[in-house]
Protein backbone atom coordinates (compact mmCIF):
# COMPACT_ATOMS: atom_id res chain seq x y z
CA UNK A 1 0.00 0.00 0.00
CA UNK A 2 1.05 3.25 -0.68
CA UNK A 3 -0.06 5.19 2.59
CA UNK A 4 -2.49 6.94 1.15
CA UNK A 5 -6.05 6.67 3.01
CA UNK A 6 -8.44 4.44 1.84
CA UNK A 7 -11.76 5.71 2.81
CA UNK A 8 -13.19 8.28 0.53
CA UNK A 9 -16.05 10.07 2.19
CA UNK A 10 -18.69 12.71 0.84
CA UNK A 11 -19.74 15.84 2.41
CA UNK A 12 -23.31 17.26 1.97
CA UNK A 13 -23.79 20.93 3.25
CA UNK A 14 -26.06 24.23 3.06
CA UNK A 15 -24.20 26.61 4.54
CA UNK A 16 -21.16 28.55 6.00
CA UNK A 17 -19.47 25.29 5.93
CA UNK A 18 -17.46 25.57 9.13
CA UNK A 19 -17.49 22.29 10.09
CA UNK A 20 -17.05 21.67 6.54
CA UNK A 21 -13.55 23.30 7.08
CA UNK A 22 -12.59 21.60 10.43
CA UNK A 23 -13.13 18.17 8.11
CA UNK A 24 -10.77 19.44 5.20
CA UNK A 25 -8.21 20.52 7.94
CA UNK A 26 -7.85 17.84 10.26
CA UNK A 27 -8.83 14.49 7.76
CA UNK A 28 -8.68 15.16 4.27
CA UNK A 29 -5.71 13.75 2.87
CA UNK A 30 -4.51 12.23 6.54
CA UNK A 31 -7.42 9.60 7.44
CA UNK A 32 -9.15 10.23 4.41
CA UNK A 33 -10.07 11.71 1.38
CA UNK A 34 -13.23 13.96 1.15
CA UNK A 35 -13.73 12.96 -2.47
CA UNK A 36 -16.87 15.26 -2.98
CA UNK A 37 -18.83 18.56 -1.57
CA UNK A 38 -22.83 18.62 -2.54
CA UNK A 39 -24.83 21.31 -1.52
CA UNK A 40 -28.56 21.85 -1.88
CA UNK A 41 -27.86 25.62 -2.03
CA UNK A 42 -26.04 26.78 -5.55
CA UNK A 43 -24.08 29.49 -3.90
CA UNK A 44 -23.42 28.21 -0.90
CA UNK A 45 -19.48 29.33 1.23
CA UNK A 46 -19.32 25.56 1.77
CA UNK A 47 -18.88 25.07 -1.78
CA UNK A 48 -16.45 27.72 -2.26
CA UNK A 49 -14.51 26.27 0.89
CA UNK A 50 -14.30 22.97 -0.94
CA UNK A 51 -13.28 24.77 -4.29
CA UNK A 52 -10.53 26.17 -2.44
CA UNK A 53 -8.97 22.92 -1.03
CA UNK A 54 -9.41 21.53 -4.83
CA UNK A 55 -12.72 19.20 -3.93
CA UNK A 56 -15.14 18.70 -6.57
CA UNK A 57 -18.21 20.00 -5.75
CA UNK A 58 -21.61 20.05 -7.32
CA UNK A 59 -24.88 21.55 -6.09
CA UNK A 60 -28.32 20.08 -6.56
CA UNK A 61 -31.08 22.91 -5.93
CA UNK A 62 -34.02 21.42 -5.43
CA UNK A 63 -36.15 23.50 -7.79
CA UNK A 64 -33.85 22.36 -10.69
CA UNK A 65 -35.75 18.45 -9.80
CA UNK A 66 -39.31 17.50 -10.51
CA UNK A 67 -39.16 15.62 -6.97
CA UNK A 68 -36.87 15.53 -3.54
CA UNK A 69 -36.24 11.62 -4.65
CA UNK A 70 -35.35 12.63 -7.76
CA UNK A 71 -32.92 14.93 -6.51
CA UNK A 72 -31.58 12.99 -3.87
CA UNK A 73 -31.02 9.96 -7.00
CA UNK A 74 -28.88 12.93 -8.70
CA UNK A 75 -26.69 13.34 -6.26
CA UNK A 76 -26.55 9.58 -4.86
CA UNK A 77 -25.13 9.11 -8.28
CA UNK A 78 -22.44 11.73 -8.03
CA UNK A 79 -21.43 11.19 -4.71
CA UNK A 80 -21.43 7.02 -5.89
CA UNK A 81 -19.59 8.58 -8.85
CA UNK A 82 -16.50 10.15 -6.95
CA UNK A 83 -15.95 6.77 -5.06
CA UNK A 84 -17.20 7.79 -1.35
CA UNK A 85 -19.12 5.65 0.77
CA UNK A 86 -19.70 7.68 4.44
CA UNK A 87 -21.65 10.78 3.59
CA UNK A 88 -21.15 13.42 6.40
CA UNK A 89 -24.30 15.60 6.62
CA UNK A 90 -22.27 18.81 8.20
CA UNK A 91 -24.94 21.74 8.06
CA UNK A 92 -27.11 20.45 5.35
CA UNK A 93 -30.51 21.43 6.19
CA UNK A 94 -32.50 19.11 3.86
CA UNK A 95 -34.17 15.57 4.97
CA UNK A 96 -32.36 13.03 2.90
CA UNK A 97 -35.23 10.90 1.13
CA UNK A 98 -34.83 6.65 1.31
CA UNK A 99 -33.17 6.39 -1.99
CA UNK A 100 -30.63 7.95 -1.13
CA UNK A 101 -30.43 6.45 2.60
CA UNK A 102 -30.33 2.62 0.45
CA UNK A 103 -27.25 3.72 -1.71
CA UNK A 104 -25.62 4.45 1.43
CA UNK A 105 -26.72 1.61 4.08
CA UNK A 106 -25.54 3.04 7.38
CA UNK A 107 -23.20 5.31 6.27
CA UNK A 108 -25.12 8.75 6.37
CA UNK A 109 -23.82 10.59 9.61
CA UNK A 110 -25.44 13.83 10.64
CA UNK A 111 -24.41 16.67 13.08
CA UNK A 112 -27.12 18.52 15.09
CA UNK A 113 -26.79 21.34 17.90
CA UNK A 114 -28.60 19.92 20.58
CA UNK A 115 -28.93 17.01 22.85
CA UNK A 116 -31.05 14.58 20.72
CA UNK A 117 -33.80 13.27 21.23
CA UNK A 118 -34.51 17.19 22.09
CA UNK A 119 -34.91 19.75 20.40
CA UNK A 120 -34.76 17.96 16.88
CA UNK A 121 -35.05 19.69 13.32
CA UNK A 122 -34.77 23.28 12.29
CA UNK A 123 -34.09 25.92 14.58
CA UNK A 124 -32.55 23.52 18.11
CA UNK A 125 -30.67 26.31 19.45
CA UNK A 126 -33.56 28.63 19.25
CA UNK A 127 -35.93 26.00 20.66
CA UNK A 128 -33.34 25.30 24.10
CA UNK A 129 -33.41 28.98 24.52
CA UNK A 130 -37.06 29.14 24.68
CA UNK A 131 -37.23 25.93 26.63
CA UNK A 132 -34.82 27.49 29.27
CA UNK A 133 -33.21 24.41 29.89
CA UNK A 134 -29.96 24.45 31.59
CA UNK A 135 -28.12 22.33 29.12
CA UNK A 136 -27.99 21.09 25.46
CA UNK A 137 -24.92 20.42 23.26
CA UNK A 138 -24.31 18.24 19.76
CA UNK A 139 -25.05 15.15 18.59
CA UNK A 140 -23.60 12.82 15.69
CA UNK A 141 -25.72 10.35 14.81
CA UNK A 142 -26.54 8.35 11.99
CA UNK A 143 -29.25 8.81 9.26
CA UNK A 144 -32.37 7.46 9.17
CA UNK A 145 -35.95 8.49 7.46
CA UNK A 146 -37.16 10.51 10.63
CA UNK A 147 -36.60 14.17 11.68
CA UNK A 148 -33.03 13.63 13.78
CA UNK A 149 -34.26 10.14 14.80
CA UNK A 150 -31.25 7.77 13.77
CA UNK A 151 -28.58 5.85 16.34
CA UNK A 152 -26.40 8.20 18.49
CA UNK A 153 -23.33 8.16 17.82
CA UNK A 154 -21.87 10.43 20.20
CA UNK A 155 -23.09 13.36 22.32
CA UNK A 156 -21.63 16.03 24.53
CA UNK A 157 -23.41 19.09 26.42
CA UNK A 158 -23.00 22.40 26.78
CA UNK A 159 -24.29 24.68 29.53
CA UNK A 160 -26.69 27.18 29.03
CA UNK A 161 -25.78 30.35 30.88
CA UNK A 162 -28.57 32.87 32.14
CA UNK A 163 -27.09 35.60 29.39
CA UNK A 164 -26.70 33.66 27.06
CA UNK A 165 -27.76 34.79 23.44
CA UNK A 166 -28.27 32.89 20.64
CA UNK A 167 -25.04 33.82 18.84
CA UNK A 168 -23.18 33.23 21.96
CA UNK A 169 -24.78 29.97 22.61
CA UNK A 170 -23.68 29.45 18.88
CA UNK A 171 -20.35 29.85 19.32
CA UNK A 172 -19.67 27.56 22.24
CA UNK A 173 -21.78 25.28 20.11
CA UNK A 174 -19.74 25.30 17.09
CA UNK A 175 -16.40 24.47 19.71
CA UNK A 176 -17.91 21.34 20.56
CA UNK A 177 -18.60 20.52 16.85
CA UNK A 178 -15.79 21.28 15.66
CA UNK A 179 -14.27 18.85 18.29
CA UNK A 180 -16.50 16.31 18.17
CA UNK A 181 -17.46 15.49 14.67
CA UNK A 182 -14.26 14.85 13.27
CA UNK A 183 -13.62 12.67 16.48
CA UNK A 184 -16.54 10.47 15.39
CA UNK A 185 -15.44 10.58 11.46
CA UNK A 186 -11.87 9.09 12.72
CA UNK A 187 -13.54 6.65 14.78
CA UNK A 188 -15.87 5.52 11.68
CA UNK A 189 -12.86 5.96 9.37
CA UNK A 190 -11.26 3.25 11.76
CA UNK A 191 -13.73 0.78 11.51
CA UNK A 192 -14.78 0.93 7.84
CA UNK A 193 -11.02 0.42 7.13
CA UNK A 194 -10.43 0.57 3.18
CA UNK A 195 -14.15 0.08 2.13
Amino acid sequence: MSGAPATRIAVLASGAGSNLQVLIDELHGREAIIAGVAGDVADAAALDRARAAGIPVAAFPLDRFPSRRARDEAMAAWIAGHGAGLVVCAGYMALLTRGFLERFPGAVVNLHPSLLPAFPGLGAIEQALAAGVAETGVTVHLVDEGLDTGPVLAQEAVAVRADDTCESLTGRIREVEHRLLPAVMRGLIAERGDR
